[in-house]
């Protein structure tokens, strides 16, 4: 008996052993997994601070071929040829990096929106970096307007500024546009749709058949008002006896009478009133 005991112990130890050979086992394969994607973001952040850091360069270098522009205006009087080729080629590089950094902005836009890399800090670096780009732009057309009061025309000047400004009207056209969409789904979503007469008159339009409301596909839609339900709260119904046949929470809505006992119906609660149907139908007599 002792013997088979000790059997039992044995069996228990070893089958306690396979146990943790398993767990090692899957403890390592997570430890490898955590391992592989910590080196994906590691390496999607290196990627994304060398672009970063080559727009900040991009920027310095602008910035250094500016200070040349604007002290070669100071000597145009003085050697005008020299100084406007100097401009010129200055304000082709500008336009050139411009560019570069414009096409590694919206690359590095692109690779922070597909990232696992969450970081708010890189958010706002990108935000600056689009806001800088924007100022460069500015200041690119100021100085068209500085040298041309002066009566210099540099085509690299005027190229790089349609250039800019046809991206800033197709940039501008696109948010109108997506602007209208937006506008567009927010009044369809707000728009609802009410109606109140006898029995008769529903009957006529279809709106209301065999007692049922709404039921027959080819009602009179255009029997119906349409409104805002963010600000339509009130519906005079001028009648003394009113029956809403639609289905709308009771609680989200009451009738209140004038003074003369005529009823209108006051939207409490729009967000559940309008939650099971956006259609109102309403019979009176």
């Amino acid at each position: 008996m002792k013997k088979l005991a000790i059997l039992f112990v044995c069996v228990a130890f070893l089958a306690s052993c396979d146990n943790k050979g398993g767990n090692k086992d899957q403890l390592k394969a997570e430890n490898d997994s955590l391992l592989m994607e910590l080196t994906q973001r590691n390496s999607e952040l290196d990627e994304m601070m060398g672009t970063f850091n080559e727009i900040q360069e991009g920027f310095r270098q602008i910035n250094t071929a500016e200070s040349r522009v604007d002290l070669q205006r100071g000597t145009i009087t003085e050697n005008a040829a020299s100084a406007k080729q100097q401009i010129a080629s200055d304000i082709e590089f500008i336009s050139k990096t411009m560019e570069e950094n414009k096409s590694q902005i919206a690359k590095l836009q692109s690779m922070l929106k597909n990232s696992k890399n969450n970081s708010a800090q890189l958010k706002k670096a990108v935000e600056a970096l689009t806001a800088e780009l924007a100022a460069k732009t500015q200041r690119i057309e100021e100085l068209q307007s500085e040298l041309a009061s002066k009566n210099i025309r540099i085509q690299e000047l005027d190229a790089a500024v349609t250039g800019l400004s046809s991206d800033k009207e197709s940039l501008t056209a696109e948010n109108e546009a997506k602007a209208q969409t937006v506008s567009e789904q927010d009044r369809a979503i707000n728009t609802a749709w009410f109606v109140f007469g006898t029995k008769s008159e529903l009957k006529s339009q279809k709106i209301l058949q065999s007692g049922d409301v709404l039921k027959s596909s080819d009602f009179n839609k255009d029997y119906f008002t349409q409104i805002d339900i963010r600000t339509t709260k009130e519906i005079k119904l001028y009648s003394k006896r009113v029956e809403v046949l639609t289905n709308h929470p009771t609680s989200s809505y009451s009738l209140v009478k004038d003074d003369k006992g005529q009823l209108t119906l006051k939207i409490t609660n729009p967000k559940d009133f309008w939650s099971v149907s956006k259609y109102l139908v309403m019979q009176v007599k």
